[in-house]
């Protein structure tokens, strides 16, 4: 490993889980639902509860790792010390590309949502710039600020709740009916979909060097964030189906607007586009953070330049590969589709926690937390999904991966 200087351990468990909770409830309430169901129709709850086992397996091997491997990097480092360098490298690709493309994905979001009609790339770029410099002057930034977001979300969300159910259920078969109208291969690629949703612990793993206490903090803020985000969705997820139901809802562009409108509080339309707003960017602050702690392990063990291994001397943060993500991030905004970016970051994070699972199956007695019946299901789980996800968004991903180990190959080659 580099001997460059660790970073600054600063954060609470509080911080941990509301990290995690601005990544996962931003990326998933505005943007996942419709999609998944597209895919599964009425069976949209059964692929969110598949999603959720899977993550909660994924969970259970990320926070047994963190606790013996309290460092930057996550599965990335966690792979190379269970696996070896290979399974390593491929987890921190897979999480590098499909997190910078959720990057892209939540500036463009809050773009859709905040900015006059025409201005949504630059106003996109605007955001990412912002929230790098934000991330630049230290984590406890990053974690106050996070904070704020993630309350200023969950009282909107509640406005979407109690407003568009107290306007009336107008599909009180949504829950019941068409459960399989598209198979199980919808369920299971709606399952796939909504994982994008639940991803958001990583944040805290990779996040491992800055943690105060992290054998405790760790697997509690990952276990207690994916709690919460689950009973959210759950109640997002009913509140759709019975107010707009699973048609309308695999067609909306703004499921939650819709259901603002359908209920009757249609007066809280403003507030419900300001809290979609602020999830987004509530997400791409979080995903910021944590790639670039990602990127600064990879250039740690030289699979990335070296020169991005830097952590300020002030600020204590890798400044370097967050200018670097920033601008990365900043030229796909300008290229990207939103909704090919979810399909694209699941098979990437799904490939990332495929690792966790078997990096978590070798660990000793002494380490394990949970039975290994749980990884192996985890990376049953992740192998499956990662094959029910949209045909292109398997072939995008397959080809970033082959990029990714013949890049490898070349910097070995260069090493050697």
């Amino acid at each position: 490993m580099s001997n460059t200087p660790a970073l600054a351990r600063r954060l609470g468990t509080g911080d941990a889980v509301v990290i995690g909770l601005g990544s996962m409830i931003g990326a998933g309430i505005f943007a996942a639902f419709a999609p998944a169901a597209a895919a599964a129709g009425g069976g949209l709850l059964m692929g969110l509860t598949i999603a959720a086992v899977v993550a909660y397996c994924n969970a259970s091997s990320s926070a047994q790792l963190a606790a013996q491997y309290p460092t930057s990097g996550g599965t990335y480092v966690y792979g190379r010390e269970r696996l070896g360098e290979w399974p390593g490298f491929l987890a921190g690709w897979s999480f590098v590309i499909g997190k910078t493309a959720s990057c892209a994905a939540m500036a463009l979001t809050f773009a859709a949502y905040a900015a006059p009609a025409g201005w949504e790339k630059p106003v996109a770029v605007a955001a990412v710039l912002g929230l790098a410099t934000v991330n630049y002057f230290g984590v406890t930034r990053t974690a106050g600020l996070t904070r704020i977001i993630v309350a200023l979300v969950l009282i909107v969300l509640a406005v979407v709740v109690i407003g568009g159910l107290a306007g009336g259920v107008t599909h009180p078969l949504g829950l019941g009916t068409n459960l399989f109208a598209g198979g199980w291969y919808g369920i299971l690629q709606s399952a796939g979909l909504l994982f994008f949703a639940f991803a958001g612990y990583a944040r805290i793993a990779t996040m491992g060097e800055e943690v105060r206490d992290p054998k405790r903090t760790i697997p509690r803020a990952i276990m207690t964030a994916l709690a919460i985000a689950l009973v959210i969705y759950a109640i997002i997820a009913v509140t759709l189906l019975l107010v707009i139901g699973p048609d309308r809802l695999a067609t909306s562009v703004a499921p939650l607007v819709d259901v603002a409108t359908a209920g009757s509080w249609a007066w809280a339309t403003p507030l419900v586009r300001l809290g979609a707003a602020l999830a987004s960017l509530g997400a791409l602050l979080a995903l910021v953070a944590g790639v670039g702690r990602t990127i600064l392990a990879m250039a740690r063990t030289g699979d990335l330049p070296g020169r991005l291994a830097a952590v300020h001397p002030k600020y204590h943060v890798p400044h370097r590969a967050e200018i670097a993500l920033a601008a990365v991030v900043s030229i796909l905004v300008l290229t990207v589709d939103l909704r090919g970016a979810i399909g694209f970051s699941s098979f990437g994070v799904l490939v990332y926690y495929l690792v966790a699972n078997l990096s978590a199956f070798t660990q000793p007695r002494v380490m394990r937390r949970y039975p290994k019946a749980i990884q192996v299901l985890g990376a049953g789980g992740c192998l499956v999904l990662v094959a029910t996800l949209p045909p292109v968004s398997i072939v995008a991903g397959v080809i970033v991966l082959v990029a990714g180990v013949g890049y490898r190959l070349i910097r070995l080659g260069r090493r050697d």
